[in-house]
């Protein structure tokens, strides 16, 4: 059997593994959503991050024969650590960093985005991109909800909460890592607005870091409305595709990504509007796509894309040329 023969049995018994991947592709962030709303994480840290599993069962009110094979399933895919208590008769499971971030109530949490892409309202559109490809039409979204991501979230508070609080736990990590990088962007900067900021989670972590920064926080009325008050942080509803408030600069976040090429046009001629002429800026801070190159997070990149595909009408991810 020659090497190229050789070659293409391997590539034939990697598919075979592979195929089974795509197949229960779905298991991973099913049972990752099942670990969040039971609050494993929470209750491991809660007592000393780590517990056996009756004590964890009790803790929970679940069924112990069940729990043992969620946290079977969890500890296989590194979620979770076990080791043998100090007596060595009985499992003990540990908190990793991983499973930190699941934690409802982490300072690092990435659990809210976790609850909104799992949640049915999201997971709906992904039946219909098959159309969206064939057809080029309406938003995988609107064709599953009858219409885009921002109607639906106006008249459903429960689902605008989810977005909000995804975007928050997102902003908490992404705003120290941004001013930490370029902190000369922020200099001599009296105030920024955040367009399309959310409920201000950005703003309230910016100007911890950068307090000579008076922040306004610019979103649709509903979200600005329940949006919690800060020192700092002055919160205003509007449109940004009429107007964006007055700043020393404006600031975007995950929110081009959500829009087609004119449509950014639109918005940041309104942050230039909202700018002084001569030393303005526009900070934005969003995904780039690598053509030919690969790092670390290209998956993520990549996903995020089809993300864009599935729950906006014409939003993508982009290039730097882009």
């Amino acid at each position: 059997m020659d090497i190229k023969t050789l070659k293409e049995v391997d590539e034939e018994v990697h598919a075979q593994v592979d195929i089974w991947q795509y197949i229960f592709g779905f298991v991973p962030m099913a049972v990752v959503k099942c670990a969040i709303e039971l609050q494993i994480p929470d209750v491991l840290e809660s007592h000393g991050g780590a517990m056996t599993l009756p004590e964890l069962s009790t803790a929970l009110g679940c069924s112990p024969s069940i729990l043992s094979r969620i946290m079977r399933y969890l500890t296989h895919r590194g979620i979770f650590k076990h080791k043998l208590t100090s007596q060595g008769s009985q499992i003990c499971y540990t908190q990793t960093p991983l499973s930190r971030l699941l934690m409802k109530n982490g300072a690092n949490t990435m659990a809210a985005l976790v609850l909104l892409e799992s949640s049915p309202v999201m997971l709906a559109p992904w039946h219909n991109l098959r159309t969206r490809a064939l057809t080029n039409g309406d938003s995988a979204f609107e064709a599953a909800h009858g219409g885009d991501v921002w109607d639906y979230a106006t008249e459903n508070p429960a689902h605008s909460k989810l977005i909000n609080d995804a975007m928050a736990c997102h902003a908490k990590l992404a705003i120290p890592t941004i001013v930490n990088r370029y902190p000369e962007v922020f200099k001599e900067i009296s105030s920024l607005v955040d367009v399309g900021g959310g409920n201000g989670t950005a703003l309230r972590t910016l100007v911890k870091y950068c307090p000579w920064i008076h922040g306004i926080n610019f979103d649709l009325p509903h979200v600005v409305a329940v949006a919690p008050s800060c020192d700092g942080v002055e919160h205003v509803g509007g449109n940004m595709f009429e107007m964006v408030p007055k700043a020393d600069a404006a600031f975007l976040m995950w929110v081009l990504h959500d829009w087609s090429d004119n449509e950014c046009i639109q918005i940041l001629t309104k942050c230039h509007e909202a700018i002084p002429k001569d030393t303005g800026k526009v900070i934005i801070a969003e995904a780039i796509i690598e053509e030919g190159e690969e790092d670390k997070f290209i998956d993520v990149r990549l996903a995020l894309d089809m993300v864009m595909l599935a729950h906006t009408e014409k939003g993508k991810e982009r290039t730097v040329k882009e």
